[in-house]
């Protein structure tokens, strides 16, 4: 090979220097700024008694199927469950773990899911054809006649939220909580927000929420952790959460304060804006032909082959 070590890194360098000139280009692009406006739904989950009441009325407003075992059959919270194409929102049931030497609480913490409606969501990045999208009041919504199926935001979703109609051959959706949107542009309220008989959750502008947590964890010494989940995972979500045991252990997974899509976004920006990414992968590979004089050596490949051939038609 006539491709020297300082050649190797030459072509290598210049490929970097391309690369990171886009790198340049998509810092650049400007943020989304979330409002604190828009709405929001705080759930204490230290009031929660696990009556499945928010999974009723979401259910009946959603026109979903009826589930295997009553909405009042409350063993089902026994075992750990997930939103799925027939359940928006569900609760589960959580009984204190032993942090060390440190014992929290005595009675279990029961904690309801469902889309945490992100304030940058990655299921709308992910989306190639516009079927998710963010709105003003803060809810994602779905459009199922523009979704072809590829199910992209499922695997974006850093919550796992999105479900699909897979048992449906021929008009299968993806299907999640839809914050009640059309209710609640209507002025009126989330199904579970509604219904809650213990007013576990607060709905109203996300500023006003995260006073109103901030208040209950000041004059409530000793009873919340100091955490307000969902102020700033992943960019901010409108869904917020108390608890008083650590959201690790009662089914939150544990995220990066930045938003998924910002990451993408980037890389996406590098490689292909102005089409850059053809032309400097392309040049990078030209260059290394050539550093290693692979199209040389091809040329001599054919010139032998040529001459061989001649040869072989003279002797004959």
């Amino acid at each position: 090979m006539d491709l020297s070590r300082r050649g190797f890194f030459k072509v290598l360098g210049a490929g970097g220097a391309a690369l990171g000139a886009g790198v340049r280009t998509a810092n650049a692009t400007e943020l989304p700024i979330p409002s604190l406006d828009s709405l929001g739904c705080l759930v204490d989950t230290t009031l929660c008694v696990g009556c499945r009441k928010c999974e009723q009325a979401c259910n009946q407003r959603n026109s979903l199927p009826a589930p295997a075992e009553s909405f009042e059959e409350l063993t089902v919270l026994e075992k750990e469950r997930r939103m799925d194409e027939t359940s928006y929102t569900v609760v589960n049931k959580y009984y204190p773990e032993n942090i060390g030497t440190l014992t929290w609480r005595e009675r279990p913490t029961f904690v309801k899911f469902q889309c945490m409606h992100c304030n940058d969501p990655s299921c709308v990045s992910a989306c190639i054809v516009g079927a998710l999208t963010k709105e003003k009041n803060g809810a994602v919504i779905y459009d199922a006649k523009k979704c072809i199926g590829c199910r992209y935001c499922m695997i974006a979703c850093p919550f796992q939220v999105p479900a699909y109609e897979y048992k449906k051959a021929l008009a299968p959706q993806v299907r999640k909580c839809t914050f009640c949107f059309e209710y609640v542009e209507d002025g009126g309220l989330p199904a579970c927000a509604q219904v809650c008989p213990r007013e576990v959750m607060t709905f109203g502008k996300k500023k006003d929420l995260l006073k109103l947590a901030e208040w209950k964890m000041k004059n409530n010494p000793g009873k919340y952790v100091d955490h307000i989940y969902g102020e700033k995972e992943v960019g901010g979500t409108s869904w917020l959460y108390l608890a008083s045991e650590p959201f690790e252990t009662i089914g939150f997974p544990k995220l990066s304060h930045d938003a998924p899509p910002r990451l993408t976004e980037k890389i996406q920006h590098s490689l292909f804006q102005y089409f850059a990414a053809p032309i400097i992968l392309y040049t990078f590979l030209g260059g290394v032909m050539m550093a290693t004089g692979f199209m040389k050596n091809g040329k001599k490949k054919t010139e032998d082959i040529a001459s061989e051939r001649g040869d072989n038609h003279e002797s004959s």
